[in-house]
Protein backbone atom coordinates (compact mmCIF):
# COMPACT_ATOMS: atom_id res chain seq x y z
CA UNK A 1 0.00 0.00 0.00
CA UNK A 2 1.43 3.32 -1.08
CA UNK A 3 0.08 6.44 0.62
CA UNK A 4 -0.26 9.27 -1.87
CA UNK A 5 -1.80 12.73 -2.11
CA UNK A 6 -5.25 13.49 -3.46
CA UNK A 7 -3.77 14.92 -6.65
CA UNK A 8 -1.59 11.85 -7.19
CA UNK A 9 -4.59 9.56 -6.78
CA UNK A 10 -6.64 11.64 -9.21
CA UNK A 11 -3.81 11.42 -11.75
CA UNK A 12 -3.53 7.64 -11.35
CA UNK A 13 -7.28 7.19 -11.77
CA UNK A 14 -7.40 9.47 -14.84
CA UNK A 15 -5.18 6.98 -16.68
CA UNK A 16 -7.73 4.16 -16.47
CA UNK A 17 -8.79 3.06 -19.96
CA UNK A 18 -12.30 2.73 -21.33
CA UNK A 19 -15.34 2.87 -19.05
CA UNK A 20 -14.16 1.15 -15.88
CA UNK A 21 -16.43 -0.52 -13.35
CA UNK A 22 -15.89 0.85 -9.85
CA UNK A 23 -17.02 -1.03 -6.75
CA UNK A 24 -17.18 1.26 -3.71
CA UNK A 25 -17.98 0.50 -0.09
CA UNK A 26 -21.68 1.03 0.41
CA UNK A 27 -24.25 1.15 3.19
CA UNK A 28 -22.90 3.77 5.61
CA UNK A 29 -19.18 3.42 4.89
CA UNK A 30 -18.94 5.30 1.61
CA UNK A 31 -15.34 6.49 1.00
CA UNK A 32 -16.61 9.93 0.05
CA UNK A 33 -13.25 11.63 -0.53
CA UNK A 34 -11.87 8.83 -2.71
CA UNK A 35 -15.13 8.60 -4.66
CA UNK A 36 -15.16 12.36 -5.29
CA UNK A 37 -11.58 12.21 -6.60
CA UNK A 38 -12.49 9.35 -8.92
CA UNK A 39 -15.58 11.19 -10.15
CA UNK A 40 -13.48 14.22 -10.97
CA UNK A 41 -10.85 12.13 -12.77
CA UNK A 42 -13.11 10.08 -15.05
CA UNK A 43 -15.57 11.30 -17.64
CA UNK A 44 -17.34 7.94 -17.74
CA UNK A 45 -17.49 4.96 -15.39
CA UNK A 46 -19.86 2.40 -13.89
CA UNK A 47 -20.46 2.68 -10.15
CA UNK A 48 -21.48 -0.49 -8.30
CA UNK A 49 -22.54 -0.07 -4.66
CA UNK A 50 -24.77 -1.77 -2.12
CA UNK A 51 -27.43 0.42 -0.50
CA UNK A 52 -25.85 3.65 -1.73
CA UNK A 53 -26.73 6.64 0.42
CA UNK A 54 -27.49 10.20 -0.65
CA UNK A 55 -24.60 12.08 -2.18
CA UNK A 56 -23.09 9.46 -4.49
CA UNK A 57 -22.18 10.79 -7.96
CA UNK A 58 -25.17 11.09 -10.29
CA UNK A 59 -24.41 12.82 -13.56
CA UNK A 60 -24.18 12.06 -17.28
CA UNK A 61 -21.35 9.59 -17.79
CA UNK A 62 -21.94 7.70 -14.53
CA UNK A 63 -23.88 4.45 -14.82
CA UNK A 64 -25.28 3.37 -11.47
CA UNK A 65 -25.34 -0.38 -10.75
CA UNK A 66 -26.59 -2.31 -7.74
CA UNK A 67 -28.28 -5.49 -6.50
CA UNK A 68 -29.73 -3.55 -3.54
CA UNK A 69 -31.05 -0.04 -4.14
CA UNK A 70 -30.36 2.61 -1.53
CA UNK A 71 -31.67 6.19 -1.37
CA UNK A 72 -28.70 7.48 -3.35
CA UNK A 73 -29.68 5.42 -6.42
CA UNK A 74 -33.44 4.99 -5.94
CA UNK A 75 -35.48 6.29 -8.86
CA UNK A 76 -32.47 7.38 -10.89
CA UNK A 77 -32.85 7.19 -14.68
CA UNK A 78 -30.74 4.49 -16.23
CA UNK A 79 -30.18 2.60 -12.98
CA UNK A 80 -29.03 -0.96 -13.67
CA UNK A 81 -30.60 -3.19 -11.02
CA UNK A 82 -29.23 -6.73 -10.84
CA UNK A 83 -31.67 -9.04 -9.01
CA UNK A 84 -29.59 -11.23 -6.69
CA UNK A 85 -29.63 -12.72 -3.26
CA UNK A 86 -26.96 -10.95 -1.28
CA UNK A 87 -25.11 -14.24 -0.71
CA UNK A 88 -24.67 -14.51 -4.50
CA UNK A 89 -23.36 -10.99 -5.14
CA UNK A 90 -19.70 -12.04 -4.61
CA UNK A 91 -19.83 -14.62 -7.44
CA UNK A 92 -21.73 -12.05 -9.51
CA UNK A 93 -18.73 -9.74 -9.19
CA UNK A 94 -16.23 -12.48 -9.92
CA UNK A 95 -18.04 -14.05 -12.87
CA UNK A 96 -20.22 -11.42 -14.56
CA UNK A 97 -19.41 -7.90 -13.33
CA UNK A 98 -15.68 -7.85 -12.56
CA UNK A 99 -14.47 -4.52 -11.14
CA UNK A 100 -11.59 -2.48 -12.50
CA UNK A 101 -11.34 -0.34 -9.35
CA UNK A 102 -12.35 -0.98 -5.74
CA UNK A 103 -12.68 1.92 -3.32
CA UNK A 104 -12.44 0.94 0.35
CA UNK A 105 -12.89 2.85 3.60
CA UNK A 106 -10.45 1.42 6.15
CA UNK A 107 -8.83 1.87 9.52
CA UNK A 108 -5.26 3.09 9.88
CA UNK A 109 -2.59 0.40 9.46
CA UNK A 110 -1.80 -1.92 12.33
CA UNK A 111 0.84 -4.67 12.25
CA UNK A 112 0.99 -4.67 8.45
CA UNK A 113 -2.80 -4.74 8.04
CA UNK A 114 -5.82 -2.46 7.81
CA UNK A 115 -9.41 -3.26 8.70
CA UNK A 116 -12.56 -2.64 6.70
CA UNK A 117 -14.05 -1.65 10.02
CA UNK A 118 -17.80 -1.11 9.88
CA UNK A 119 -18.33 -2.50 6.35
CA UNK A 120 -17.04 -5.87 5.10
CA UNK A 121 -19.92 -7.27 3.06
CA UNK A 122 -19.01 -7.89 -0.62
CA UNK A 123 -15.72 -5.97 -0.46
CA UNK A 124 -13.28 -8.89 0.04
CA UNK A 125 -14.74 -10.57 -3.06
CA UNK A 126 -14.50 -7.30 -4.99
CA UNK A 127 -10.83 -6.91 -4.00
CA UNK A 128 -10.07 -10.45 -5.12
CA UNK A 129 -11.90 -9.97 -8.42
CA UNK A 130 -10.12 -6.69 -9.15
CA UNK A 131 -6.67 -8.03 -8.30
CA UNK A 132 -7.26 -11.12 -10.45
CA UNK A 133 -7.63 -8.90 -13.51
CA UNK A 134 -4.95 -6.36 -12.63
CA UNK A 135 -7.34 -3.69 -11.36
CA UNK A 136 -6.70 -1.02 -8.74
CA UNK A 137 -7.56 -1.26 -5.06
CA UNK A 138 -7.69 2.10 -3.27
CA UNK A 139 -8.17 2.68 0.45
CA UNK A 140 -9.47 5.80 2.10
CA UNK A 141 -7.66 5.40 5.43
CA UNK A 142 -9.64 7.04 8.22
CA UNK A 143 -8.27 7.59 11.72
CA UNK A 144 -11.80 7.28 13.08
CA UNK A 145 -12.66 3.93 11.46
CA UNK A 146 -12.70 1.11 14.06
CA UNK A 147 -10.42 -1.88 13.61
CA UNK A 148 -12.63 -4.97 13.46
CA UNK A 149 -11.53 -8.57 13.14
CA UNK A 150 -12.29 -11.54 10.92
CA UNK A 151 -12.63 -11.02 7.17
CA UNK A 152 -12.39 -7.27 7.74
CA UNK A 153 -8.60 -7.57 7.95
CA UNK A 154 -6.59 -6.96 4.77
CA UNK A 155 -2.83 -7.04 4.39
CA UNK A 156 -1.21 -3.88 3.07
CA UNK A 157 -0.02 -5.64 -0.07
CA UNK A 158 -3.65 -6.20 -1.12
CA UNK A 159 -4.05 -2.43 -1.56
CA UNK A 160 -2.38 -0.32 -4.24
CA UNK A 161 -2.95 3.24 -3.11
CA UNK A 162 -4.18 5.00 0.01
CA UNK A 163 -5.23 8.51 0.91
CA UNK A 164 -5.55 9.65 4.52
CA UNK A 165 -8.57 11.31 6.12
CA UNK A 166 -9.70 12.04 9.66
CA UNK A 167 -13.47 12.19 9.43
CA UNK A 168 -16.32 11.18 11.74
CA UNK A 169 -18.38 8.17 10.72
CA UNK A 170 -22.11 8.49 10.05
CA UNK A 171 -24.60 7.72 12.79
CA UNK A 172 -28.33 6.99 12.57
CA UNK A 173 -30.69 9.86 13.28
CA UNK A 174 -32.23 9.19 16.72
CA UNK A 175 -35.95 8.53 16.38
CA UNK A 176 -38.03 7.69 19.43
CA UNK A 177 -40.01 4.50 18.77
CA UNK A 178 -43.69 5.00 18.07
CA UNK A 179 -46.44 2.96 19.66
CA UNK A 180 -46.90 0.73 16.60
CA UNK A 181 -43.19 -0.19 16.44
CA UNK A 182 -43.05 -0.87 20.16
CA UNK A 183 -46.07 -3.14 19.98
CA UNK A 184 -44.66 -5.06 17.00
CA UNK A 185 -41.26 -5.33 18.69
CA UNK A 186 -42.84 -6.73 21.86
CA UNK A 187 -44.78 -9.31 19.83
CA UNK A 188 -41.68 -10.38 17.93
CA UNK A 189 -39.71 -10.65 21.19
CA UNK A 190 -42.29 -13.17 22.44
CA UNK A 191 -41.16 -15.47 19.63
CA UNK A 192 -37.50 -15.43 20.74
CA UNK A 193 -36.58 -18.22 23.17
CA UNK A 194 -33.73 -18.20 25.66
CA UNK A 195 -30.41 -18.94 23.96
CA UNK A 196 -31.69 -18.02 20.49
CA UNK A 197 -29.47 -16.71 17.70
CA UNK A 198 -30.71 -13.40 16.30
CA UNK A 199 -30.74 -11.80 12.88
CA UNK A 200 -32.24 -8.32 12.68
CA UNK A 201 -31.72 -5.25 10.57
CA UNK A 202 -31.97 -1.48 10.96
CA UNK A 203 -35.12 0.33 11.97
CA UNK A 204 -37.70 1.02 14.61
CA UNK A 205 -39.04 -2.55 14.80
CA UNK A 206 -35.62 -4.24 15.21
CA UNK A 207 -34.68 -1.64 17.81
CA UNK A 208 -37.93 -2.20 19.70
CA UNK A 209 -37.47 -5.97 19.49
CA UNK A 210 -33.98 -5.85 20.95
CA UNK A 211 -35.10 -3.47 23.69
CA UNK A 212 -37.72 -6.04 24.67
CA UNK A 213 -35.14 -8.83 24.94
CA UNK A 214 -32.83 -7.46 27.62
CA UNK A 215 -34.14 -9.95 30.21
CA UNK A 216 -33.28 -12.97 28.03
CA UNK A 217 -30.04 -14.83 28.59
CA UNK A 218 -27.63 -16.68 26.34
CA UNK A 219 -28.60 -14.84 23.15
CA UNK A 220 -26.28 -15.01 20.15
CA UNK A 221 -25.90 -12.84 17.04
CA UNK A 222 -25.49 -14.13 13.47
CA UNK A 223 -26.72 -11.31 11.30
CA UNK A 224 -26.02 -9.38 8.15
CA UNK A 225 -25.61 -6.32 10.37
CA UNK A 226 -26.22 -5.00 13.84
CA UNK A 227 -26.62 -1.64 15.55
CA UNK A 228 -26.86 -0.18 19.04
CA UNK A 229 -29.60 -2.56 20.13
CA UNK A 230 -27.02 -5.35 20.30
CA UNK A 231 -24.79 -3.18 22.47
CA UNK A 232 -27.81 -2.72 24.72
CA UNK A 233 -28.20 -6.49 24.99
CA UNK A 234 -24.54 -6.80 25.95
CA UNK A 235 -24.87 -4.17 28.67
CA UNK A 236 -27.91 -6.02 30.03
CA UNK A 237 -26.04 -9.33 30.18
CA UNK A 238 -28.34 -10.92 27.62
CA UNK A 239 -25.62 -12.16 25.26
CA UNK A 240 -23.66 -15.39 25.45
CA UNK A 241 -20.15 -14.08 26.07
CA UNK A 242 -18.56 -17.31 24.82
CA UNK A 243 -19.95 -17.00 21.28
CA UNK A 244 -18.63 -14.38 18.81
CA UNK A 245 -21.04 -11.76 17.49
CA UNK A 246 -21.06 -12.36 13.75
CA UNK A 247 -22.06 -9.75 11.17
CA UNK A 248 -20.98 -8.25 7.86
CA UNK A 249 -21.47 -4.57 8.68
CA UNK A 250 -22.38 -2.35 11.61
CA UNK A 251 -24.05 1.03 11.79
CA UNK A 252 -24.74 2.99 14.93
CA UNK A 253 -23.51 5.50 17.44
CA UNK A 254 -19.95 6.56 18.21
CA UNK A 255 -20.25 4.42 21.33
CA UNK A 256 -20.98 1.36 19.17
CA UNK A 257 -17.94 2.06 16.98
CA UNK A 258 -15.76 2.38 20.08
CA UNK A 259 -17.18 -0.90 21.37
CA UNK A 260 -16.44 -2.90 18.21
CA UNK A 261 -12.94 -1.42 17.85
CA UNK A 262 -10.46 -4.27 18.46
CA UNK A 263 -13.19 -6.19 20.27
CA UNK A 264 -12.26 -9.89 20.07
CA UNK A 265 -15.91 -10.87 20.58
CA UNK A 266 -16.97 -9.16 17.33
CA UNK A 267 -16.28 -11.16 14.17
CA UNK A 268 -16.90 -9.44 10.84
CA UNK A 269 -17.31 -11.89 7.97
CA UNK A 270 -17.74 -11.54 4.24
CA UNK A 271 -21.23 -11.75 2.78
CA UNK A 272 -20.86 -15.21 1.27
CA UNK A 273 -20.35 -16.51 4.82
CA UNK A 274 -22.84 -14.46 6.87
CA UNK A 275 -25.58 -14.93 4.28
CA UNK A 276 -24.90 -18.53 3.29
CA UNK A 277 -28.20 -20.33 4.07
CA UNK A 278 -26.24 -23.47 4.91
CA UNK A 279 -24.13 -21.68 7.53
CA UNK A 280 -27.18 -19.83 8.84
CA UNK A 281 -28.95 -23.16 9.26
CA UNK A 282 -26.14 -24.41 11.53
CA UNK A 283 -26.83 -21.69 14.09
CA UNK A 284 -29.00 -22.90 16.99
CA UNK A 285 -32.57 -21.56 17.13
CA UNK A 286 -31.89 -18.79 14.64
CA UNK A 287 -34.73 -16.25 14.70
CA UNK A 288 -34.66 -14.18 11.53
CA UNK A 289 -36.65 -10.93 11.70
CA UNK A 290 -37.26 -9.09 8.44
CA UNK A 291 -39.67 -6.45 7.25
CA UNK A 292 -41.87 -6.18 4.19
CA UNK A 293 -43.77 -3.55 2.24
CA UNK A 294 -46.70 -5.91 1.74
CA UNK A 295 -47.82 -9.43 2.55
CA UNK A 296 -50.67 -11.36 0.96
CA UNK A 297 -53.04 -14.16 1.88
CA UNK A 298 -50.66 -16.71 0.38
CA UNK A 299 -48.21 -15.65 3.14
CA UNK A 300 -45.89 -14.15 0.55
CA UNK A 301 -43.88 -11.01 1.26
CA UNK A 302 -42.88 -8.17 -1.05
CA UNK A 303 -39.94 -6.25 0.37
CA UNK A 304 -38.46 -4.92 -2.85
CA UNK A 305 -40.88 -3.09 -5.14
CA UNK A 306 -43.51 -0.35 -4.89
CA UNK A 307 -46.13 -0.31 -7.66
CA UNK A 308 -43.83 -2.57 -9.66
CA UNK A 309 -40.88 -0.15 -9.48
CA UNK A 310 -37.73 -1.35 -7.73
CA UNK A 311 -37.41 0.15 -4.26
CA UNK A 312 -34.67 -1.93 -2.62
CA UNK A 313 -34.26 -5.52 -3.79
CA UNK A 314 -33.85 -8.96 -2.26
CA UNK A 315 -31.02 -8.05 0.08
CA UNK A 316 -30.33 -10.81 2.57
CA UNK A 317 -33.97 -11.54 3.34
CA UNK A 318 -34.25 -14.64 1.18
CA UNK A 319 -30.95 -15.99 2.52
CA UNK A 320 -32.00 -15.67 6.14
CA UNK A 321 -35.59 -16.87 5.69
CA UNK A 322 -34.34 -20.12 4.15
CA UNK A 323 -31.50 -20.49 6.66
CA UNK A 324 -33.75 -19.86 9.66
CA UNK A 325 -36.31 -22.43 8.54
CA UNK A 326 -33.55 -25.06 8.42
CA UNK A 327 -31.98 -24.03 11.73
CA UNK A 328 -32.77 -26.41 14.64
CA UNK A 329 -35.56 -24.57 16.43
CA UNK A 330 -35.25 -21.65 14.03
CA UNK A 331 -38.00 -19.24 13.05
CA UNK A 332 -38.42 -16.89 10.09
CA UNK A 333 -40.47 -13.84 11.10
CA UNK A 334 -41.86 -11.09 8.89
CA UNK A 335 -42.80 -7.96 10.86
CA UNK A 336 -44.67 -4.97 9.46
CA UNK A 337 -47.35 -2.45 10.46
CA UNK A 338 -50.84 -3.41 9.33
CA UNK A 339 -51.43 -0.02 7.72
CA UNK A 340 -49.13 2.15 5.61
CA UNK A 341 -49.50 5.64 7.12
CA UNK A 342 -48.19 7.63 4.15
CA UNK A 343 -50.03 5.76 1.43
CA UNK A 344 -53.05 5.27 3.72
CA UNK A 345 -53.55 1.68 2.59
CA UNK A 346 -53.47 -1.77 4.11
CA UNK A 347 -50.13 -3.54 3.97
CA UNK A 348 -52.03 -6.85 3.74
CA UNK A 349 -53.49 -7.51 0.29
CA UNK A 350 -55.32 -10.52 -1.16
CA UNK A 351 -52.52 -11.24 -3.61
CA UNK A 352 -49.28 -9.42 -4.34
CA UNK A 353 -49.41 -7.54 -7.62
CA UNK A 354 -45.65 -7.61 -8.05
CA UNK A 355 -42.69 -9.92 -7.50
CA UNK A 356 -42.36 -11.97 -4.33
CA UNK A 357 -39.28 -11.41 -2.15
CA UNK A 358 -39.78 -14.30 0.27
CA UNK A 359 -42.35 -16.92 1.22
CA UNK A 360 -42.90 -19.85 3.59
CA UNK A 361 -42.35 -17.94 6.81
CA UNK A 362 -42.85 -19.15 10.35
CA UNK A 363 -44.78 -16.13 11.60
CA UNK A 364 -46.08 -12.81 10.29
CA UNK A 365 -46.41 -10.08 12.93
CA UNK A 366 -48.08 -6.68 12.99
CA UNK A 367 -49.27 -4.45 15.80
CA UNK A 368 -52.62 -6.27 15.50
CA UNK A 369 -51.19 -9.67 16.44
CA UNK A 370 -49.20 -12.69 15.31
CA UNK A 371 -50.16 -15.09 12.53
CA UNK A 372 -48.75 -18.59 12.83
CA UNK A 373 -47.84 -19.68 9.29
CA UNK A 374 -45.58 -22.72 9.39
CA UNK A 375 -47.37 -26.04 9.77
CA UNK A 376 -50.81 -24.75 8.78
CA UNK A 377 -52.65 -25.46 5.57
CA UNK A 378 -53.03 -22.64 3.07
CA UNK A 379 -56.61 -21.77 4.08
CA UNK A 380 -55.65 -21.59 7.76
CA UNK A 381 -52.67 -19.40 6.93
CA UNK A 382 -54.92 -16.95 5.08
CA UNK A 383 -57.37 -16.91 7.99
CA UNK A 384 -54.55 -16.25 10.47
CA UNK A 385 -53.32 -13.33 8.40
CA UNK A 386 -56.76 -11.74 8.12
CA UNK A 387 -57.61 -12.24 11.79
CA UNK A 388 -54.26 -11.43 13.40
CA UNK A 389 -52.17 -9.27 11.04
CA UNK A 390 -54.54 -7.16 8.96
CA UNK A 391 -55.93 -3.85 10.15
CA UNK A 392 -59.60 -4.12 11.21
CA UNK A 393 -60.59 -1.60 8.52
CA UNK A 394 -59.19 -3.93 5.83
CA UNK A 395 -60.48 -7.28 7.03
CA UNK A 396 -63.86 -7.43 5.31
CA UNK A 397 -62.36 -6.50 1.96
CA UNK A 398 -59.62 -9.09 2.49
CA UNK A 399 -62.23 -11.75 3.28
CA UNK A 400 -64.00 -10.97 0.03
CA UNK A 401 -60.76 -10.97 -1.90
CA UNK A 402 -59.66 -14.19 -0.25
CA UNK A 403 -62.90 -15.95 -1.10
CA UNK A 404 -62.45 -14.91 -4.72
CA UNK A 405 -59.07 -16.65 -4.60
CA UNK A 406 -60.67 -19.82 -3.25
CA UNK A 407 -59.97 -19.43 0.48
CA UNK A 408 -63.02 -20.31 2.64
CA UNK A 409 -62.53 -17.35 4.94
CA UNK A 410 -64.88 -16.66 7.82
Amino acid sequence: MRTISDSQLAAALSRLPGVPRVVAAGNFATPARALALLDGALAEYRLFMLNAQHGVPDRPGVTLETPFVGPGMRGKPGLRYFPSRLSLVPPLLKQTLPPDVVLLHTSVPRDGTVSLGMEVNILPAAVEAARARGGLVVAQVNRQMPYTNGDAVLTLDEIDYAIEVDEPLPNPVPRPPNEVSQTIGARVAELVPEGATLQLGIGAVPDATLAALTARRGLKIWSEMFSDGVLGLDKAGALDEEVPLTASFVFGSAELYDWVDRNPRVRMLRTEKTNDPGLIARQPALVSVNSALQVDLYAQANAGRVHGVIYTGFGGQTDFVVGALHSPGGRAVIALPSWHPKADVSTVVPRLAGPVTSFQHSFIVSEQGTATIWGRDAASQAQEIVDNVAHPDAREELREGGRALGFPLR
